[in-house]
């Protein structure tokens, strides 16, 4: 898909999917912070409707805002101004234990510095979430393994992030975003560092829960391979959504 083809895709699906419950709502965000002695406008008034069960792209170039967005709409970050709501419940109303509460039950990362726990296994990493939730030990070890045998890296599940590859250290983080079943998945750059053959399996496994557990992916990506999958692109620039 060449940049001309990208850009059409953008304008065609800057909407949201009819027919579905919105599950994420921004309204008027706008993001302000200080970087030295200059004031940075990182979001502009953003407004955007993501529906229950969207596979949807973020685009733009690099300091468009998109990374900014991710931390809105998965409450890392509030905004300066505007309103936030995921799953019906206003997230700028939200703090400290019952913020990170929501957090942990509704929505998972996939960050592009992967964020793995050092000390812990592959396995461990995968099931740290689940245990957090506080489900049964039994329940979270088969999740666990079996999330990183659809990654491809059961053979690795007892060794550390510094043993493994950045590709193989992504799709932990992969495996453990998706094992403690998330309403929302946000994914920063997922396949930046995999081989065409790993992101597509990636993908596939994305795309199936997505189809048959209705859970909700939002990419940030330049990935053509992203690209192509997604039923929607939403294209950020300078702060503000553009318009289709």
């Amino acid at each position: 898909m060449n940049t001309q083809t990208t850009e059409a895709s953008a304008q065609s699906f800057s909407q949201p999917m009819a027919g579905t419950k919105p599950l994420v709502v921004m309204e008027g965000v706008t993001k302000r912070y200080r970087q030295g002695d200059v004031m940075v406008e990182a979001l502009r008034g953003v407004n955007l409707t993501l529906a229950e069960g969207e596979f949807s792209a973020l685009v733009g170039p690099s300091g468009s805002g998109k990374t900014t967005l991710l931390n809105m709409i998965g409450a890392l970050d509030k905004p300066t101004s505007g309103r936030v709501s995921l799953n019906g419940t206003d997230l700028t109303q939200l703090s400290g234990a019952k913020l990170s509460a929501f957090r942990l039950h509704q929505v998972g990362f996939v960050f592009q510095a992967y964020n793995l726990v050092p000390v812990l296994t592959a396995l461990e990493n995968v099931a740290f979430v689940m245990v957090l939730q506080g489900r049964p030990p039994k329940e979270i070890e088969q999740r666990a393994m079996h999330y990183l045998e659809r990654v491809e890296l059961a053979d690795l599940a007892h060794r550390r992030p510094k043993a493994m590859s950045g590709g193989q250290q992504q799709r932990v983080a992969v495996a453990r975003a998706l094992a403690a079943e998330p309403r929302l998945v946000l994914a920063d750059e997922p396949t930046a560092n995999l081989d065409t053959h790993t992101a597509f399996d990636l993908l596939d496994l994305m795309h199936e829960l997505n189809r048959e557990e209705k859970m909700t992916f939002l990419f940030s990506t330049h990935d053509q391979r992203v690209l192509e999958r997604a039923s929607r692109v939403i294209s950020l620039h300078d702060g503000k959504i553009e318009e289709g």
